[in-house]
């Protein structure tokens, strides 16, 4: 390669050494043009699998791989989320932010070596370094309570590991990446075009897990699971379908959360008024307001105390827009207003 541009023929070594790199076989190959297209920070994965045939891991451990290293990025985009949302620590997610979570992956190349033994993805430094800079912080935060936990037997370090992004969906990927291995690494190397990010070492070494730390991870991922508060919150949203056993009484409504809370639907049971205002409110084309509590238990997917059910005025455009939805699910809402 040329020193600079001021190098004689420099345009035409460059082109050879980019085509030469293009129709290489060599892994290493492939991971340099990819950092050459956009600056990006590389997260690192090793697993220690068992040989197949010819020292080749099998076809189903690069499967595996490809699904953990997915779950660990999307683990620490939540966790971004959350934190811009101004949220108080949270040991489980569920739905929370996990669409806009899933959405900023879409810019995120991961490709797995031959073996099925490491992976890469490279993380685009304008949008993913802070992606990158969580994750790298709650892995390392994650391994400490582990070893906290096996030398002292207490589960106290992954109360204050929340702070720094560890989270049941992080401790989950890491037992996927974990299982059926001798053992696992994760690495983040900073693009030198962009430096090394405030409060990160220049040069971390891979945080590491084995099989023994699975009882533990399993232990504080349930541990997150089944402490996360119920949330209140006060949802607005458009009502997508309901259903109940008679023509009176009671109900159950699923809503399309348009504020109030970072999920995209959330089902609530409703007693008989408030299911009569929520019916109506739909039939019109308006939204609802509606109270209650957020609840952990199934991924904050259902609203428990739901009460104080209120239609919403929308502008006229979003009016037409619910109408014509309402049009296009009519088989939804046989009894929604029960005989009157």
């Amino acid at each position: 390669m040329p020193e600079s541009r001021a190098f004689p023929d420099c345009e035409d070594l460059i082109g050879e050494a980019l085509t030469a790199l293009a129709r290489s076989s060599t892994p290493s190959a492939r991971e340099v043009l990819v950092s050459l297209a956009v600056p990006s920070d590389e997260i690192r994965w090793w697993r220690d699998v068992p040989s197949g045939p010819a020292g080749a891991a099998a076809w189903t451990v690069e499967e595996q791989l490809r699904g953990a290293a997915r779950q660990m990025l999307l683990a620490g985009q939540m966790l971004l989320a959350g934190a811009l949302a101004a949220r108080a620590r949270a040991g489980y997610y569920g739905a929370r932010h996990r669409r806009p979570a899933a959405a900023s992956l879409e810019n995120i190349l991961v490709g797995p070596a031959p073996g099925g033994r490491r992976l890469t993805a490279f993380v685009p430094v304008p949008a993913g370094r802070p992606l990158a800079v969580r994750l790298h912080q709650a892995l390392y935060a994650a391994r400490e309570a582990v070893d906290y936990q096996r030398a002292t037997g207490g589960m106290d370090a992954f109360d204050g590991a929340v702070g720094a992004g560890v989270s049941h969906e992080l401790v989950e990927a890491v037992v996927a990446l974990v299982r059926g291995t001798e053992g696992a690494r994760v690495g983040v190397q900073w693009s030198p075009a962009a430096g090394v990010p405030e409060g990160c070492a220049a040069s971390a070494e891979p945080v590491e897990f084995s099989p023994g730390d699975l009882p533990v991870l399993r232990e504080a991922g349930a541990r997150y699971l089944r402490e996360e508060p119920s949330v209140p919150v006060r949802i607005t949203g458009t009502v997508v379908r309901m259903r109940r056993s008679g023509p009176r009484g009671a109900g159950t409504v699923r809503v399309r959360v348009l504020a109030g809370a970072e999920i995209p639907q959330v089902r609530m049971s409703l007693d008989e008024e408030d299911y009569r205002i929520a019916g109506h409110a739909h039939l019109v084309g308006l939204p609802i307001r509606v109270h209650g509590r957020l609840e952990s238990r199934g991924g904050f997917r259902r609203l428990t105390e739901a009460a104080k059910v209120v239609p919403v005025q929308v502008d006229d455009a979003e009016r037409d827009r619910l109408m014509k939805s309402l049009h296009g699910n009519l088989d939804f809402f046989g009894e929604a207003c029960g005989e009157d």
